[in-house]
């Protein structure tokens, strides 16, 4: 017998209007453009290293893959990333949860946070209509369409519009042929739509700050953006929308997208900003399934990227450039060092806020962090 489970149909959501958001976009792009500069030198050289590393990946062709945390978006910083985008210093970024979710907020109404400390025990963390519902109806369409996660949600913001099906054209292709990689994916669609009564064809969203948001420019600049969630992380869970088997399906989908995007790394970068768990653990598994592939079929391994890890933590007060600590040291149990200092490659640990590190990697890259700041102007 199953056990019991709470019933999400009764979860009561709230409007974004009655929340107190903690963050104003525009202030926090402010802020990001305008950090001081690190004043170590040793902190200038490594980032004057890594740009150069850039270049040189991108005259050759290669990857430069840039995974980042949600507070790289809540400190402001997504409206540098797309410079960089649009640049075409970046070919792969990725990011958890929470990344595309405060970017979404922040591209529909310009503020995102909220205080977990208030809401959560008065029931009121996460449960909010219009997050919930857009976030999980994009993640629910891309799946029965076969787009990954993070393509799903940029193309909602970048084109203010969700064209979900008819409950009898899901109804007809199930049908059609049940057998299809995505039949399961329409089949979790047509329940959504029919239990919740949802209004089906092209329905419309306006997302006025879409410049800053990362999903819609990458998007918009085909370049393969993707979210690696965890599922009950995130509060558009907390959501009647929220269905775990659109959410998997879009991950995965995404996981294949990273790795080809690892495979192709050779000369490469893979720069890892803030994301002390999930980016060096998908990275593993990434790295070595393409290992493994390139081994069946008789090619060079993987050994000619670089890898630069940026975090606010000392790295557990151990030197990494002497190897890896005993398992005594409690240092040894940092994912973000550990894990990457295992993959090879030339490596280079960071430690520098998230904001001062876009602002002089952009400058070492000859581009202005303040161009950032023309994409405060809401679309009318």
């Amino acid at each position: 017998m199953p056990y019991d489970a709470l019933d999400a149909s009764r979860i009561r959501v709230l409007p974004l209007s009655e929340r107190r958001d903690l963050l104003r976009l525009e202030e926090e792009v402010e802020k990001a453009v305008s950090v001081q500069l690190p004043a170590e030198p040793k902190l200038r050289e490594q980032i004057h290293r890594l740009a150069g590393w850039i270049r040189q990946a991108r005259q050759k062709g290669a990857a430069v893959m840039l995974t980042y945390g949600a507070h790289v978006i809540k400190n402001g910083a997504g409206p540098m990333l797309n410079c960089l985008i649009e640049a075409g210093w970046i070919t792969h970024l990725a990011t958890q949860g929470a990344g595309i979710i405060h970017d979404w907020e922040f591209a529909y109404q310009a503020a995102s946070g909220e205080s977990v400390r208030e809401n959560a025990p008065a029931g009121r963390f996460g449960t909010w209509e219009e997050t919930g519902r857009w976030l999980n109806l994009a993640v629910l369409v891309g799946a029965a369409e076969g787009l990954g996660l993070g393509e799903a949600v940029g193309r909602l913001i970048a084109e203010d519009r969700l064209g979900i099906p008819s409950a009898e054209e899901l109804r007809q292709a199930i049908q059609a042929d049940p057998a299809h990689p995505l039949a399961a994916a329409k089949a979790d669609l047509l329940y959504i739509i029919q239990t919740h009564r949802l209004p089906t064809g092209e329905v419309t969203v306006r997302h006025r700050w879409k410049a800053c948001s990362v999903p819609a420019v990458a998007y918009q600049h085909r370049v393969p953006l993707t979210v690696h969630p965890g599922i009950g992380y995130d509060i558009i869970t907390n959501h009647p929308l929220f269905h775990g088997g659109a959410m998997g399906r879009a991950a995965a989908t995404d996981v294949r997208i990273f790795a080809a995007s690892v495979d192709r790394l050779d000369e490469g970068v893979y720069i890892s900003i803030g994301s002390a768990i999930m980016s060096p653990q998908v990275f593993e598994k990434a790295f070595s399934l393409v290992n493994n592939l390139r081994a069946n079929q008789a090619r060079p391994l993987l050994r000619t990227h670089h890898l630069a890890i940026v975090d606010l933590q000392d790295g557990g007060g151990w030197d990494w450039s002497q190897g890896e600590p005993p398992p005594t040291n409690p240092a040894y149990y940092l994912r973000f060092c550990k894990s990457f200092y295992r993959m090879g490659g030339q490596i280079d640990y960071i430690r520098c806020d998230n904001r001062v590190f876009l602002a002089e990697l952009m400058r070492r890259l000859d581009m202005n962090p303040t161009e950032a700041l023309r994409r405060l102007e809401p679309d009318s």
